[in-house]
């Protein structure tokens, strides 16, 4: 029995599928806890496998390997060091289970299972992991330590029978990704649960991008009062030794950090480059290449891939047609040149041209439009994975949620390539980041200060330039009006009645629903990008291609008999 625990946080970056690499980040999380004078070791939500392993996590050989990986950390901890909880698959019997495990004095002292299985959004958990039973808790130098597995805590009954079985803290290893706003989510539901069971909670979370999820770390703590007992910080590695001690009242935080956060567009940009970085870093690419067109888009991409790469790990190329202009090439160079990039020019009218001669006998007695310009976005398409095969770059795409969900794209064109750290970013965000990262040098950036976008870029109206002084308000409403409508009917699903109700045009909110609905397959073939908003395409927002429904824009009303709704004459007949 103690009256004093010290319990080191590890906020690590896991790699999903590498074992190995993951048991060499516990031993070196562990050699940092027990240097801080650690009694304790927490480790997040399966460490052990990465987060989410997805369906990887349904082959028994990395099943077996997971398992294998913890009884190896068990058996170190004979050393008399700290004890160790870490999450990992675990097999029992015929059913497969998130777990976490305690490991201490050379063997696994206890295992417990995570109860309420997510299966919304991002998640899936449903459909590999079998629930576990309510848990009892687990002893720590003779402290009940309850242990909720990050999605146990978003209802009460996990942690009802945590305080009702004598748990003294609550100690809830979580992969939980980053969405704006989230940081209040979390907090708020930890203090139900401190308000429910009276005892004081460690939230313990991932760090490190996977495909396109990102694990902002900032674990945090309350005390039973509900107070801020420590917060480590956002998108940060970090080991923090934390003290508890008991009083007449129960456990209390007498010691531990107290990080700031980021938020906003300062979040946001941070998400973003965490993203990239992890997704380039593990997948082993030596440097990402870009089109730089001038444009916003491809120069806030620019920045972030900077920030996140470095300018030596950064290809910016430029590839103007006859349509390009001069205030573009001047721009894309200057901006180019405030990153320190390498920056190339190649030319697109030969290749262009030469298409359009080789296609001269079919399209014979047709008009010029949308295929010509699409032959310009294909060509350059084509050009920069020309680059990324000869080099092993990765091409980033550049579209913004916007684009995206409307369909003003060019698959094989503008939409070639391997990741998108602003694919859910609307257009207006993406505006407002710019001029934010010109203020501000974020943490752990590696790109230069000062005014990297240049302000002309910024300020400019923006333009595919695909045919002669083309905007892109000659095809899509403003993009204030585009973005506010776009987040009412995929962030919300509001009814196209409700958002005319607001105020915006009917007609203009029937086109951008129809637009967005036929686009969907197009996202299909997207590149993956960073989530940043509740509801991105792809993980969150899973719609048919094929969809015969179409919002009639009538107020929406429930109640009424089904059968009378029905359209007059045969409709029932097949």
């Amino acid at each position: 029995m103690t009256d004093r625990l010290k319990i080191a946080i590890a906020q690590l970056n896991p790699t999903v599928g590498d074992i190995a690499g993951n048991l060499v980040k516990a031993r070196r999380g562990r050699a940092k806890a027990a240097a801080l004078g650690a009694d304790l070791v927490v480790f997040t939500e399966l460490f052990i496998a990465g987060y989410p392993p997805e369906d990887l996590v349904l082959k028994p050989a990395f099943q077996a390997a997971c398992m294998r990986a913890v009884e190896d950390l068990a058996g170190e901890t004979a050393d008399g060091g700290p004890a160790v909880l870490i999450g990992s698959p675990w097999r029992d019997g015929e059913r497969l289970h998130n777990a976490v495990a305690l490991l201490a004095g050379g063997r696994i002292e206890a295992v417990r299972y995570k109860v309420d299985l997510p299966n919304y959004g991002p998640f899936d958990e449903k459909r590999v992991f079998a629930a576990g039973p309510l848990p009892g808790p687990v002893t720590v130098k003779g402290v009940r330590i309850g242990v909720p597995i990050c999605e146990d805590i978003w209802t009460d009954e996990v942690t009802e029978c945590l305080a009702e079985t004598g748990a003294e803290i609550l100690i809830v290893p979580n992969g939980s990704p980053y969405w704006r706003d989230k940081t209040d989510e979390r907090l708020q539901v930890a203090v139900a649960r401190v308000v429910e069971t009276g005892l004081p909670l460690i939230y313990a979370n991932q760090l490190g991008g996977q495909d396109e999820l990102v694990f902002d770390g900032a674990s945090f703590a309350l005390n039973a009062d509900r107070s801020l007992a420590f917060q480590m910080p956002a998108f940060e590695e970090a080991v923090a030794l934390v003290v508890y001690e008991r009083d007449g009242d129960g456990w209390r935080c007498t010691e531990g950090p107290m990080a700031s956060l980021a938020e906003g567009a300062e979040a946001d940009w941070a998400a973003c480059m965490l993203g990239l970085r992890d997704y380039v870093d593990k997948n082993r690419f030596p440097g990402v290449v870009l089109g730089l067109s001038g444009g916003i888009d491809s120069a806030v991409v620019a920045a972030l891939a900077v920030d996140a790469l470095g300018p030596e790990r950064v290809h910016c190329i430029m590839m103007p047609y006859r349509y390009t202009s001069g205030e573009s090439l001047t721009d894309a160079a200057a901006c180019a040149e405030a990153l320190g990039v390498r920056y190339d020019t190649v030319p697109i009218a030969p290749a262009v041209e030469g298409f359009l001669e080789l296609l001269s006998p079919l399209f014979a007695g047709t008009t010029s439009g949308i295929t010509e310009e699409n032959l310009q976005s294909r060509t350059r398409g084509t050009i920069l994975m020309a680059v990324s095969n000869k080099f092993g770059a990765m091409v980033l795409t550049t579209g913004n949620k916007s684009e995206m969900s409307v369909g003003y794209a060019t698959l094989y064109g503008d939409m070639n390539g391997g990741f998108n750290p602003i694919k859910d970013l609307y257009k207006m965000q993406v505006f407002a980041l710019a001029r934010w990262r010109n203020a501000q040098v974020p943490t752990g950036a590696r790109g230069p200060g000062g005014t990297v976008i240049p302000v002309n870029i910024i300020d400019k109206a923006p333009s595919a330039e695909l045919r002669e002084n083309q905007k892109d308000e000659d095809s899509l409403p403003p993009y204030p009006v585009l973005d506010a409508i776009l987040e009412a009917l995929v962030e919300n699903e509001t009814p196209i009645a409700e958002i005319a109700a607001a105020g915006y045009d009917l007609d203009t909110v029937r086109r951008v629903e129809s637009l967005l609905r036929v686009a969907e397959y197009k996202r299909r073939q997207a590149a993956p990008g960073v989530k940043i908003t509740r509801k991105n395409f792809g993980r969150d927002r899973r719609y048919p291609i094929t969809n015969g429904f179409r919002d009639p824009g009538l107020p929406v009303a429930f109640g009424r008999s089904v059968k009378a709704r029905l359209p007059r004459g045969d409709a029932g007949d097949f």
